[in-house]
């Protein structure tokens, strides 16, 4: 397609609709790139240089404008007045992830990682196991860069990974991933998706435009994800860690197995796996079907399976000081990441919590926290919802922080050695911050600068844990 003199409007500049606004002005496309709150210069000097059109602190007319096409950023939601508009006008409307798909060289193979829960540590999991086999493969996608940033970098015949969001999969009108894994689908993002229903059907987009003989990998275990094999013409394959599912993969007397219809084949024991926890297991077997479908002997997968260690941000080892550990899972956005990460310890937890509600309901993390949460820390616009919940739940070791990094010194005053402290916020991260990144990297500042003070530095600092 030749984008040389199309008009485009893009909605929204973050870090996915930079990019867009920024690939398409250099391939000639007439781009104007609007955001209804003000950005900073240096976020958006690449657009400047490259000629696109800003709108800042609100929106273009878009009937005056007249855009061929409009790019939305996956953080504005349907209902603001552009995008609005553009569907009154007949005009398309896509996601970033919708155009890059579009701008892939031929023959190039997809894996597209969706979830409420562990699909960065899915999607990273996945991409290492295609690189460890010697496979031209580009990771990107909402695991952190855009995937039309990285179409240079694709090959004829090579792989993708990406995870995706389900505010990407909102507006993907094409998108077909030879292989669709839908983790788990738990109550996320309501305030965006309304209810339950609309949120399923937003994950479920990830499989609308696949065909026979394309895969879909599906959780069993999770009723809701279970149930979108209905949804699908791909050939679903399903994972479970509670009995054995065919064609699918499986834990067997503590063994991973896979069999996709040509006999079981056993890979290691669960033991074995780098990643720890329940719910890694479970990412540890999707992984394994992406990998077996796309044609990767299963030696090659059982080596990465035991040796990938995890990403930044879920439950990230960060230091131990005075025999008290300090974990960070910043990227723990809501109740049931939470939940999984205090099952990931059998030790005391102080616990930090707290940030901007996603329209989670709390109950039942306030339920899974007593008797595992020995105090807990609290910050941020839902602090006074999560105090609530937990009081209610007979939690009454509890401290509101003024800041976060008053948050941070309450759980270390109240640790003692064998304690551990974790950042699990169960909330996002954008009311005190950017994103998940910059709120962990705080955290872990604080914490090693902490552990210079004790003596105990970097040959204390543990490696990267495991990942959601």
């Amino acid at each position: 397609m030749s984008w040389d003199g199309k008009k485009i409007l893009v909605v929204g500049l973050g870090k996915s609709g930079r990019a867009a606004a920024a690939v398409l002005a250099r391939l000639g496309a007439r781009v104007t790139a609007c955001d209804r709150q003000l950005i900073n210069e240096d976020e958006i000097r690449d657009l400047i240089q490259n000629g696109v059109e800003l709108v800042l602190g609100g929106y273009p007319e878009v009937a005056a404008l007249g855009p061929h096409l409009v790019i939305t950023s996956p953080g504005v939601p349907a209902w603001e007045p552009p995008l609005a508009e553009a569907r009154r006008q007949g005009i398309p409307v896509w996601s970033e992830l919708e155009l890059a798909y579009r701008m892939l060289p031929p023959g190039v193979r997809i894996a597209a990682i969706t979830g409420t829960n562990g699909k960065t540590t899915t999607t990273a999991l996945c991409g290492r196991i295609l690189q460890d086999a010697g496979l031209p493969v580009v990771v990107g996608g909402n695991i952190g860069t855009p995937l039309v940033e990285e179409i240079p970098a694709i090959v004829p015949k090579g792989y993708v990974v990406c995870e995706v969001s389900s505010f990407q999969l909102e507006t993907v009108t094409s998108f077909r991933p030879r292989v669709a894994v839908i983790l788990n689908i738990t109550p996320d993002h309501l305030d965006r998706h309304g209810d339950m229903d609309g949120y399923i059907a937003a994950k479920a987009r990830l499989m609308a435009f696949q065909e026979p003989d394309d895969f879909a990998v599906l959780n069993y275990d999770d009723d809701a994800t279970r149930s979108l094999a209905a949804r699908t013409k791909a050939r679903v394959l399903f994972f479970s860690r509670r009995r054995q599912v065919e064609p699918g993969a499986y834990l067997k007397e503590g063994v991973l197995c896979v069999n996709l219809g040509g006999g079981e084949v056993r890979l290691c024991h669960r033991t074995e796996l780098a990643l720890k926890g329940d719910h890694n297991l479970e990412n540890c077997l999707a992984a394994s079907l992406v990998a077996l479908s796309l044609g990767v002997e299963p030696g090659q997968l059982t080596a990465t399976l035991k040796t990938f260690p995890g990403v930044p941000h879920r439950l990230e080892r960060v230091a131990e000081i005075n025999g008290v550990l300090y974990i960070n899972d910043s990227k723990g956005t809501n109740p049931e990441a939470t939940m999984k990460a205090i099952d990931a310890y059998p030790n005391p937890l102080i616990l930090i919590a707290g940030g901007r509600n996603k329209g989670s309901d709390f109950t039942a993390l306030a339920e899974k926290m007593t008797g595992r949460v020995k105090f807990l820390v609290l910050v941020g616009e839902a602090a006074g919802e999560l105090e609530q919940a937990a009081r209610r739940a007979g939690i009454e070791d509890i401290y509101r922080a003024q800041s976060f990094e008053d948050a941070v010194l309450e759980a270390v005053r109240q640790a003692v050695p064998g304690d551990i402290v974790m950042l699990s916020p169960a909330c996002a991260s954008w009311d005190m911050f950017k994103n998940y990144e910059e709120r962990g990297e705080l955290f872990k500042t604080i914490v090693r600068e902490l552990a210079g003070k004790c003596g105990e530095g970097g040959n204390r600092h543990a490696p990267q844990g495991g990942a959601h």
